[in-house]
């Protein structure tokens, strides 16, 4: 992560210009044969694996686990665990039969887990994967005092704004650069006849993607760290200022497809669906993996669905990554050997090659992504530099930043519900986040 990362920003500028609760049980089987098969070091192990990915996330997923069965010869068993996976992961491990493998999608849940000594510690097989396929930076997410716990599988670019490009042809605006260039846009196309945004405020994390985005363009990358520390108080000068501009898009109803009232009760990914199925809105601000919900609309990336990198509130052009933590939670053969395989560069191209991925392993070549943009972001993912950052609400404890219903989620809900209340806003996170950093 040491690279320049002013380089990556421009690339990116210029490539993105052109262009359910209830778990599920599903096998991953070898392929069958007509001849008899050779015997595979894996024949007969079963294996089951967590993670929160449902419908087209999950199909494409299990082409990577039917690929590891075939080449192992291993059954591997799928559970979806919903959007809440400490939910659903919690009883299973306190009731002894947790899955063999995890798939977090907070690193705040593997130093929880880590503390009550639910994990198991990677083999130096999968370790040594990891050293040679992964920065430090991506290596020391998936550890908790000293100990390498997890293997960075997916990883997510959350700074870009997908738009539908007749949408904008119709209001005569071009993608904007900065913030305020996007609220002037915004309000042309409203007057045009359409909402300019389809938000998905019933999950809770994207709405904590927006703020994370205006946060570290407006209070930069310092200011950004001392908050995710809870270093300093989400009642700082800082945060009043990312919340009003926030409120530039939550205070008007016409900006926002079906209103507040609309976008609390839409999720994701139905808020793609409402701009490139429907054609009721005109932009979602989310990450990359917006490709896999586009890719179901039969629209083309580059097309009619286009991105625009999130447009510089402040001083910063943020960058925002998440990512995925692959996890042992049983010291079992099978899970292990999954594990290495989701570590190595084979496991990352064969997902590469699939809609809606990004890999945080530098050995997966580029040429294998399915789109220039996801070529391009990418790239930037493996060279950015310094002013670059985590998920703010991943590296949070989940009671915080992870919870349905609960902490971060639910304030900013309540916040896009009522947006003129910026103070109580910041009072209601400031109580949640002294409640988790006790």
């Amino acid at each position: 992560m040491r690279k320049t990362h002013a380089a990556a920003v421009a690339g990116l500028a210029v490539a993105l210009a052109a262009c359910g609760n209830a778990p599920t049980n599903t096998p991953a089987q070898p392929a069958p044969s007509s001849a008899a098969p050779a015997a595979k070091p894996l024949d007969g192990v079963q294996i089951e694996v967590a993670a929160k990915w449902t419908g087209e996330e999950q199909k494409n997923f299990e082409q990577v686990l039917k690929a590891f069965s075939d080449k192992t010869g291993a059954q591997v068993t799928y559970a979806s665990t919903g959007e809440d996976t400490g939910a659903y992961l919690g009883p299973r491990i306190t009731g002894g039969s947790p899955p063999d493998v995890a798939i977090l999608p907070q690193p705040g849940l593997v130093q929880q887990y880590a503390k009550a000594n639910s994990l198991k510690p990677l083999t130096p097989e999968v370790t040594k994967q990891i050293d040679e396929n992964y920065t430090p930076y991506w290596k020391d997410l998936g550890s908790a005092d000293g100990q390498v716990y997890g293997v960075l599988v997916k990883a997510a670019h959350k700074s870009t704004v997908w738009y539908r490009d007749s949408a904008f042809q119709d209001a005569g605006v071009q993608a904007p650069t900065t913030w305020d260039e996007m609220i002037t846009a915004s309000q042309t196309i409203a007057d045009s006849g359409t909402a300019p945004f389809s938000l998905c405020g019933a999950s809770g994390w994207t709405l904590t993607d927006l703020f994370e985005n205006v946060y570290l363009s407006t209070a930069g990358p310092a200011n950004y760290d001392k908050l995710a520390k809870h270093e300093i108080p989400w009642t700082d000068a800082s945060v009043t200022t990312a919340l009003e501009k926030m409120a530039q898009i939550f205070g008007k109803k016409e900006f926002i497809e079906g209103g507040n009232t609309g976008a609390l009760q839409t999720d994701f990914p139905t808020c793609v669906t409402k701009v490139y199925d429907q054609k009721k809105a005109a932009m979602i601000i989310e990450a990359d993996f917006v490709a896999v919900s586009v890719a179901q609309s039969g629209v083309k990336v580059g097309e009619e669905a286009k991105v625009f990198p999130f447009p510089k509130a402040g001083d910063t052009a943020p960058v925002v990554l998440g990512g995925d933590v692959a996890v042992a939670l049983k010291d079992s053969k099978g899970g292990m050997a999954l594990l290495e395989y989701l570590a190595s560069k084979e496991g990352g191209e064969v997902w590469a090659k699939l809609p809606g991925y990004l890999s945080p392993n530098r050995n997966v070549s580029p040429d294998n992504y399915p789109s220039d943009l996801t070529k391009q972001l990418a790239q930037t993912i493996i060279t950015a530099g310094e002013s670059v950052r985590y998920d703010m609400s991943d590296l949070a404890p989940s009671a915080f930043g992870g919870t349905d219903g609960k902490g971060e989620w639910k304030v900013l809900q309540d916040f896009l519900r009522d947006p003129a209340d910026v103070k109580g806003a910041q009072k209601a996170l400031e109580a949640e986040a002294a409640k988790a950093w006790k």
